[in-house]
């Protein structure tokens, strides 16, 4: 990919190598931004709203750091997004008023549903009167906050809060698409399609539970201020104006961290939005009386907040931190209608005249509209560094994977990624679930930009951390825990253990080079099995989420005696359809010949939920005798011993089935499909990881030890059967 950083910010990056020490200090203020004038328009909507009530005041709250020799401006806004033309001029304003540069500032929204609109999205415009008042404050704040700098230390604190964030985005089964506003059956995923378990087969990417918090201390020990990030969507419920759980967690903090009295400038706390763009507090991995344990915000804000008092405890806070910052500007494509679509929105459009939009359909014309009309955009990346601690940017409402991508690979492993910072430029899915379709792709001002954005944006962050840390980045690689490392000892031909976060290639790590190739319509990086065996030290075991596509594999050395393992995950109910799904296949691609061989779990055509291995020559399917609950890991190993076929189930020695069957000219094929049969009949629905190939036949007692499940805990969703969906 071509980089996108800039020569200009060379100088950064020399100046982050030789400036190995400074005397870090810290500056905090809090500026209220809440309009005057009312009724004020209320963006976060499919339609316009607006409001006349205030619930809670709307604030902007900054941090000034300085260490002598770069000084870093941070303001978090209780908005729902704010455009990059008003940010820029508020960062001119600021920067006339003190020393910081412009290209020193970064400002973020939280991501409030329930603030005044600074900028159009969907059916709702900027409110006008409100945007002198919003970039003043902004401005005012960083004033504030450099007139209050001081010697300070900085310290770092990450704690897992996952009872407070869930995927929302769930991939809907294939025989249950919905419409996409333009009237075509795109939609295979979509926000809240979870709360119906009979129509999705899963989640459509992993979640980030990470809560982190960066704390700046007065050299006495008097708290200054905190940062912190957490990837949740919005609480919502609140009536117009209210800052949601971002406002409240900052309050909540001032009063548990923050000390009174004395001359110094109040403590601020400050909570900024991390990836949130598929992730909401709703967890539909849990039957539906147990989805909203926190039925008030009240309630979510205090547990949070708990988790975030208890991890300040910890903190150890370090003086002398320097600092370095980088900025990009890349300019990006937006993805505009074609000629018909066009003729389309132009037609809806003019019948609307001056009234704005009040339906879906309405409302997406126009922004096909506004999309032809600007073609392309200007975004900000920014990556920064306070001592040894790492902050990434993205203007977007950015999936939990992608935070994911940045934070793992960070060049510092103290990272936290700040979201809708400098600009408000939609939704960017990672290239796979364009694939997927849903709300979060359709092409408009709130999801508009390139189907590759999200790719070069992450790169882009990564690269400026990389210059702002002076050291290359890390390369992530999924931990060997103790059976990870068993199945290495037993030379498989082929190992893919599914951990890829992107691309098209599953890596194969037995050393042999025998990498797969991924076809579209998948997710990365879903929760896999037995991660406390196959990791280590608490990593999460990731896996590969098939929701139409295949990996294939091409291996020329399998004979008629060979083994394939692996461990699968089924999402379609067991009596959807005549097979729930193949989970392996060799044959000829797109074609199914006498002697191709498929293994995977029966359906209405057999014993539904039972392993079923079928030819290609007609004869009929063999089927196991273990009913495999949806939604729950499971160890499977296929033997092919000459005429003999084996399939063994969670590692027991005994197989679930054992029958003599004809070799034919399948057999001769080199090519295997994992996540699909062949002819991409009744392709796998649900998760596949740790795929294993051997060139020879293994025993029972080898396959028991690669597959046993006994200290195995199944992830959710909760079992249920059909029955209960």
């Amino acid at each position: 990919m071509r980089l996108l950083i800039p020569s200009t910010i060379a100088a950064v990056f020399v100046m982050s190598i030789t400036h190995v020490s400074a005397e870090l200090k810290a500056g905090a203020a809090v500026v209220d931004v809440t309009p005057s004038k009312f009724p004020v328009l209320i963006n976060g909507g499919m339609t316009s709203r607006n409001a006349s009530e205030v619930i809670t005041r709307i604030n902007a709250r900054a941090i000034v750091l300085d260490d002598g020799r770069e000084q870093i401006g941070i303001v978090v806004v209780d908005s729902c997004m704010m455009p990059r033309p008003l940010l820029d001029e508020a960062k001119q304003l600021a920067a006339q008023q003190t020393e910081l540069k412009p290209d020193r500032i970064l400002i973020s929204a939280t991501h409030t549903h329930t603030a005044p609109s600074s900028m159009g999205a969907l059916g709702t415009d900027a409110d006008v009167d409100y945007l002198p008042v919003l970039r003043a404050g902004i401005a005012e704040a960083l004033v504030r906050a450099a007139a209050n700098l001081e010697p300070a230390k900085v310290g770092w604190a990450v704690e897992d809060a996952a009872e407070f964030t869930a995927l929302r985005r769930w991939i809907r089964r294939p025989d249950r698409l919905a419409d996409d506003p333009f009237g075509n059956p795109t939609v295979r995923a979509n926000m809240h399609s979870g709360s119906n378990w009979d129509d999705v087969t899963g989640e459509s990417g992993p979640e980030d539970p990470d809560l982190s918090m960066i704390s700046l201390q007065a050299l006495d020990g008097r708290p200054i201020a905190v940062l912190a990030n957490f990837s949740m969507h919005y609480f919502s419920g609140q009536k117009a104006l209210a800052a949601d759980y971002f406002g409240m967690f900052s309050e909540g903090l001032q009063k548990e961290i923050g000390r009174s009295g004395g001359d110094h400038p109040p403590f601020v706390g400050i909570m900024s939005h991390g990836c949130s763009g598929d992730i909401w507090r709703r967890d539909y991995k849990k039957p539906a009386a147990e989805r909203d344990p926190f039925k008030t915000i009240e309630d979510y804000t205090a547990g949070l907040l708990q988790i975030a008092v208890n991890a300040y405890s910890t903190i150890k806070h370090k003086p002398d931190a320097d600092l370095a910052m980088a900025e990009a500007r890349p300019v990006l494509k937006y993805r505009v209608p074609d000629r018909q679509r066009l003729e389309w929105a132009k037609k809806i459009v003019a019948d609307l005249g001056d009234s704005p939009p009040k339906t879906r359909e309405e409302v997406y014309a126009r922004e096909q509209i506004i999309l032809h009309e600007r073609q392309t955009t200007q975004i900000v990346v920014q990556g920064l560094r306070i001592g040894d601690i790492g902050i990434a940017t993205t203007p977007n409402e950015t999936y939990a994977l992608t935070g994911l991508k940045v934070k793992l690979q960070s060049p510092l492993p103290k990272t936290m990624v700040i979201e809708l910072a400098n600009g408000g430029d939609g939704y960017i899915p990672p290239p796979e679930q364009h694939v997927l379709g849903g709300y979060n792709t359709w092409a408009a001002r709130s999801a508009g930009l390139e189907v590759q954005a999200e790719p070069k944006i992450a790169e882009t962050a990564l690269q400026l951390l990389e210059e702002s840390a002076a050291r290359p980045r890390r390369h992530y690689q999924q931990s060997r825990g103790r059976a990870a490392t068993a199945l290495a000892k037993a030379r498989p031909l082929a190992w893919w253990r599914m951990d890829e976060m992107s691309g098209t290639h599953a890596v194969d790590s037995s050393g042999n080079g025998r990498d797969g190739h991924y076809e579209t319509a998948i997710a990365y990086f879903l929760e896999g099995p037995a991660s406390e065996r196959l990791c280590v030290d608490g990593e999460t075991n990731r896996a590969t989420h098939f929701a139409g596509g295949r990996m294939l594999a091409r291996l020329p050395e399998l004979t008629d005696g060979y083994t394939v393992t692996m461990w699968f995950w089924n999402g379609m109910p067991n009596d959807a359809r005549d097979v729930a799904g193949w989970m392996f296949s060799r044959g000829h691609n797109n074609g199914l010949s006498s002697g191709s061989e498929h293994l995977g779990v029966g359906g209405t055509a057999t014993r539904p939920g039972r392993l079923v291995f079928a030819r290609g020559d007609g004869a009929e399917p063999l089927v196991g005798s273990t009913e495999i609950a949806r939604w729950t890991w499971n160890h499977v190993a296929m033997v092919r011993d000459g005429t003999t076929v084996r399939v063994y189930l969670n590692g027991n020695p005994s197989p679930e089935i054992e029958a003599e069957t004809s070799t034919g000219v399948g057999l001769t094929s080199d090519r295997c499909f994992f996540g699909g049969r062949c002819d991409n009949e009744s392709n796998w629905e649900g998760r596949l990881d740790e795929i294993a190939l051997f060139t020879r036949v293994l025993s029972p007692a080898e396959i028991s030890s690669l597959g046993s499940t006994k200290e195995h805990v199944v992830s959710s969703p909760a079992v249920q059967t059909a029955s209960e969906f």
